[in-house]
């Protein structure tokens, strides 16, 4: 995706995606697989960063969680997940840990930083790819995965969900993990909307694609404009966490290097506070 520009109406935008956000904030609704999480934190926070491709029109997609299900043996077959009335927001189980997420990559310019941080200090985060970047991108995608880090679903173009009728959400969704199993071999299991707006049919279609929801718990604001210092971001972070704690940050979108420098300085920290830096499993 582009970088964002604070276009006149995206303040609107952002406003509205808020409210959208916060609608679906609170517990979460049942428990999913035995290896999924089972619940969700009591709030949703800020949208994220980016913007949907003015007109951008995007092929049909075909794609399924499995489509060579027919050939494969019925005991290994995944189970699909439920379909969800809210995203998870917080992952309580992983015990004393923070869950790192990043949105909108991967960018050539940003991620590549993120990702030898995270080396540095082996440990794994969630990279939520926009299909049209991690087309482009495919050498940090794998890079990203050949880390051991967990690849999610972020639509592909990074527009809001709610605007669009059933068939353009599975066009988003269904292109990017089409993507993503095209080039790792195998497709994501974890989805976000952008700007942490859902409705039912992204959930229904989530679910059809054997991915699970996951929002936030804490907003780093590293999204807004303009890019707030490196220092802010590593107070809220640091300041925020708690277990469970899932961290919204940014890798592309905008200008990132802030989030970069943030990364560098408040990963020691959380783990000098005791917390491991984890990611959820399925």
């Amino acid at each position: 995706m582009k970088k964002d520009q604070m276009v006149p109406g995206r303040r609107a935008v952002l406003r509205v995606a808020a409210c959208l956000g916060a609608a679906f904030a609170g517990r979460f609704l049942g428990a999913g697989t035995a290896q999924a999480p089972g619940r969700a934190a009591a709030g949703a926070g800020a949208p994220g960063a980016g913007a949907a491709r003015a007109g951008q029109r995007l092929r049909p997609s075909a794609y399924r969680l499995d489509p060579m299900a027919a050939d494969v043996a019925e005991e290994l077959r995944r189970p699909a997940p439920p379909v969800r009335s809210r995203p998870f927001l917080d992952l309580p189980e992983l015990g004393n840990s923070v869950v790192l997420t990043f949105d909108d990559g991967p960018d050539p310019l940003y991620t590549p930083e993120i990702l030898r941080t995270l080396r540095e200090y082996d440990v794994r985060a969630m990279f939520f790819v926009c299909g049209e970047m991690a087309d482009v991108h495919r050498d940090l995608l794998r890079e990203a995965a050949g880390d051991g880090h967990v690849i999610g679903n972020h639509s592909w173009s990074h527009p809001l969900m709610t605007t669009l009728t059933r068939s353009g959400i599975r066009a988003e969704m269904g292109r990017t993990s089409e993507v993503v199993e095209r080039v790792l071999g195998t497709p994501p299991l974890w989805y976000r909307a952008p700007y942490g707006a859902w409705n039912r049919h992204a959930f229904e279609l989530g679910a059809e694609l054997g991915m699970e929801p996951l929002g936030w718990s804490l907003d780093s604001l590293d999204w807004t404009e303009p890019p707030p210092v490196a220092d802010r971001i590593v107070t809220r972070v640091v300041d925020g966490a708690v277990p469970g704690t899932v961290v919204l940050s940014h890798d592309a979108g905008g200008d990132r290097s802030q989030s970069v420098a943030a990364l560098r300085d408040y990963l020691p920290l959380l783990r000098r506070a005791g917390y491991r830096i984890a990611v959820p499993r399925r």
